[in-house]
Parts: C-alpha cells; sequence; structure tokens
C-alpha cells in the first residue's frame, strides 16, 4: 500500500513534466517550421494523451501485458528440441492463426 501511495505523486509528476516537454518542444520548433501558432500548457497535455491514446496506449507494462514468446530463451529450447514433425506441425499451426 505505501509502494501505490509513493507512485501516484511520481506518476503525476511525470505525466505534468511530459506535457512540459511536449509545450516546449511545440513552442521550439513547430511555430518555426510550419509557421503554426504556439500552444499552451493545457493544450500541451492534450496533445500528450491523444498521442498516446492514438500511438501508445496507457499500458505500462502492467497487468495484462505479455511478452513475444519467440523472444523468450525457454520457448527458444523447447522450440529446438523439437522433432521436424513438430515443428512443422507448430509451424502450421500458427499459419493458421495469423490467416498466412
Amino acid at each position: 500500500m505505501k509502494k501505490r501511495l509513493f507512485f501516484i505523486p511520481v506518476i503525476m509528476a511525470g505525466v505534468l513534466a511530459f506535457g512540459w516537454v511536449v509545450m516546449t518542444l511545440w513552442n521550439w520548433l513547430v511555430p518555426g517550421i510550419f509557421h503554426w501558432s504556439k500552444i499552451n500548457y493545457l493544450q500541451a497535455l492534450g496533445l500528450f494523451v491523444l498521442s498516446r491514446i492514438l500511438f501508445g496506449g496507457f499500458n505500462f507494462r502492467g497487468a495484462g501485458y505479455r511478452k513475444p514468446p519467440f523472444g523468450n530463451p525457454k520457448f527458444k529450447e523447447k522450440f529446438m528440441d523439437m522433432s521436424d514433425e513438430e515443428k512443422r506441425a507448430f509451424k502450421e499451426q500458427w499459419r493458421q492463426r495469423c490467416g498466412k
């Protein structure tokens, strides 16, 4: 419980800092390159949230995150120990799942 109480202000500080970084970079680059107007801090926070929704999501490697199995050393070892027939069956199963 203490860890959660510690991380709440840290996360909020991170979001506020990213908002400031977005605002600073926008106001430094965009008006000079594209001749668009400068933005304020709240607009920068909104832009940050919008970009996270469109491009990154809000999954910060928390619950529900799964690594791809092919990067796991145990998976590689298991795959290397398969016979040729088992490898073919495994590859065919993945082709059916992926539609290729």
